[in-house]
């Protein structure tokens, strides 16, 4: 039979726990940031819509969409060019091979992938960024060219290299195409954002040799080593490329997703501590001048390797990274699996999730982090997705400023009332007053207090709701408690204007 010291000390181990347990989450709301970005890579390349139908693909993305906003995501990265082909409707490029399984068929029954993505994650208050990649025009998967693609239309442009195909960086003529694909998509597509990741010249092979020799040869500018040159060609692009995006639609977003490693320290007493590939010496990408030159809006870079890689640690790069990309927002490519492949260098029995994120929390200029991919957040493979939707993005975020777009907030909202719909109480409000186009509402947040509670919408817990709605459907109570709602509302970079409240009961 159980003493009553046995039962005193079983209370006192059970109100231990109680309070670890207490301590804990409200550790884990309070580390909660109110802007992060927080973002997932849906990639079309590895085939996995390759042929499946509309009906089909269009289930499988609403349903990764839909794991996606349980797990706190707030934008998505959508593969819609990944061969000068695309996956939308476009007169300059053909239907892609990723989506019907032959370039230059349409898709059936017909459908514009692009705009249907923009269309459910603006629904679900998430961003969406069209990801291209500008010079890949035939990957290694072997498969006919439509007749209207690039590399049958103008071979010239083109140079063959590893089993790829790729638009030569040195012509000029292919800059400009690049950025017409480019203003084509921004100008017809209500995206939040344009994005190109890590290929621009092609990953080195031993022995193989990039067939350009003879356009440096007739450079312009004689004193450029070849490496110089090649660079050149990659930031003329860049510069040219923003430059198209920001005339088109000044508040759609231009980030890029280099290779983790911009240079060794062998190579530049300024680099990591690494010994891999680099961005600078290899891919001829100069990120860092981008940078500093404005002409990148957000930067990821891929630092897809662990903690204690002897190559390239992953602590060792979030830290330079930290240091050396302070001029724009930086997230930080992460990938799923590896991450939960290895134990935690202080605590084996787990996995290097919590030891990762606890890193981003220390970097001052580090804003967000993007997942590759979205689908094995959506398989929840190591639990990641649980715990980023227990956990680590349990409350929402908005998106991280970006004053150098644009610093202004919108009006507040006009003529807040509550109206019976049906039964259904409604929170009503009218759109602020615009005159340009950072003053226009694009979303709105609404947060919730209990009566007698301090009004703070700097606490994300508060949020019950992102919407592109001007209206909330209030949750059904017993009718006596009393509740203040606020509602701000945000401009196409998320700046918040001023609150107004309301009390309901």
């Amino acid at each position: 039979m159980e003493t009553k010291y046995q039962r005193c000390g079983r209370w006192v181990l059970f109100l231990t726990l109680l309070v670890i347990n207490s301590t804990f989450f409200m550790k884990s709301a309070s580390a909660q940031q109110k802007r992060e970005f927080r973002g997932a890579w849906i990639q079309c390349v590895n085939g996995q819509f390759r042929g499946i139908g509309t009906e089909v693909m269009q289930k499988t993305l609403r349903y990764q969409l839909d794991e996606l906003q349980k797990d706190g995501c707030n934008a998505i990265i959508f593969q819609v060019r990944p061969e000068c082909d695309a996956l939308y409707e476009s007169k300059l490029e053909p239907w892609s091979y990723y989506l019907t399984g032959e370039q230059g068929r349409a898709p059936q029954p017909y459908w514009d992938p692009l705009q249907w993505m923009v269309a459910e994650c603006h629904r679900r208050g998430m961003e969406l960024h069209a990801w291209i990649n500008p010079y890949r025009a035939k990957t290694k998967t072997p498969h006919a060219s439509a007749a209207n693609h690039v590399v049958r239309q103008h071979p010239e442009r083109c140079f063959q290299y590893d089993g790829l195909t790729l638009l030569n960086p040195a012509l000029s003529e292919n800059r400009d195409y690049i950025c017409e694909v480019v203003k084509d998509i921004v100008e017809r597509y209500d995206v939040d954002g344009l994005h190109i990741d890590d290929y621009f010249y092609p990953y080195p092979v031993a022995g193989v040799t990039i067939p350009d020799d003879v356009y440096y040869q007739v450079r312009d500018n004689r004193s450029l080593s070849i490496g110089d040159w090649r660079r050149d060609n990659v930031n003329q692009f860049v510069r040219q490329l923003s430059e198209t995006i920001h005339q088109t639609k000044p508040w759609v977003k231009f980030g890029v997703s280099p290779f983790g490693i911009y240079r060794n320290q062998r190579n530049d007493p300024n680099g990591s501590r690494t010994n891999g590939l680099q961005n600078y010496d290899d891919l001829y990408a100069d990120i860092l001048l981008w940078v500093n030159e404005g002409w990148i809006d957000y930067c990821v870079p891929q630092l897809y390797w662990e903690i204690g890689n002897k190559a390239a640690d992953y602590d060792e790069l979030i830290r330079w990274w930290n240091r050396n990309c302070s001029r724009v927002p930086l997230y930080i490519g992460e990938d799923i699996e590896r991450t939960v492949k290895h134990p935690d260098r202080q605590n084996p029995q787990q996995h290097q999730l919590s030891a990762k994120m606890a890193l981003h929390k220390q970097m001052e200029n580090v804003k967000g982090t993007v997942l590759w991919y979205a689908k094995t957040a959506v398989d929840n493979v190591g639990h990641y997705g649980t715990s980023l939707r227990n956990n680590y993005w349990r409350t929402p975020a908005l998106q991280p400023l970006m004053p150098h777009i644009d610093k202004k907030a919108p009006n507040k909202v006009r003529k807040m009332k509550v109206m019976d719909v049906d039964g259904q109480k409604v929170l009503f409000w009218t759109e602020p007053k615009a005159k340009r186009w950072g003053d226009i509402a694009s979303r709105y947040v609404v947060y919730r207090f209990d009566k007698g509670e301090k009004v703070n919408i700097d606490v994300p817990s508060h949020i019950v709701a992102v919407t592109a709605q001007p209206y909330y459907d209030l949750p059904k109570t017993d009718g006596k408690s009393q509740q203040v709602y606020v509602v701000t509302a945000l401009d196409r970079m998320q700046n918040e204007s001023k609150a107004v409240k309301k009390k309901i009961k």
